[in-house]
């Protein structure tokens, strides 16, 4: 079987980095390369991708592209269906995103207000990319990552309004 989906791999080698994932994805699944392993077939559609420079930093999420479409369709006897799914998902999953993007540009947008009238030493600029690059963030990571203590990383991050997901202020 993985003979198989390498003579896949080789004879599509020339072709175009999404369409040549698809049609891997398509034999891994259909060839059931790794029976337990399904998920592999799709993080190496996604490397693919990545390999033939549609997607420079990051591997694309496969999963979303297919998930967002009918699981009929994923699994229909004709292969033409199921590569034109698989297309459409990533076609999907590439929109959704390109929104996130623009929400994430808007969001730096609205915290860069805050920087008006700030000192040039401030440490606020740092914090903004830093909530930007990690949603998820604590008084000791501000402070390690920003290079301040923890009471100034609270009083910075309340400066942003950034809200506790604790609910303990302290943190």
């Amino acid at each position: 079987r993985l003979d198989e989906w390498r003579a896949v791999l080789d004879r599509t080698a020339a072709w175009p980095a999404v369409l040549r994932a698809a049609v891997a994805l398509d034999a891994w699944e259909e060839l059931q390369v790794l029976q337990h392993a399904p998920w592999l077939g799709r993080l190496i559609a996604a490397s693919l991708i990545r390999a033939g420079g549609e997607a420079a930093v990051h591997l694309p999420a496969i999963n979303i592209a297919l998930r967002s479409v009918p699981y009929e369709r994923r699994r229909s006897r004709s292969r033409d269906i199921r590569l034109r799914t698989v297309l459409e998902g990533l076609f999907h999953a590439a929109g959704l995103g390109l929104k996130e993007h623009d929400r994430l540009l808007l969001a730096r947008q609205g915290l860069e207000r805050k920087l008006v009238g700030r000192r040039a030493s401030s440490r606020l600029p740092e914090l903004i990319d830093l909530v930007l690059r990690r949603p998820m963030v604590s008084a000791g990571m501000i402070a390690e990552q920003v290079g301040i203590t923890p009471h100034a990383a609270i009083r910075l991050a309340g400066e942003l309004e950034l809200r506790e997901l604790t609910g303990r202020g302290r943190f």
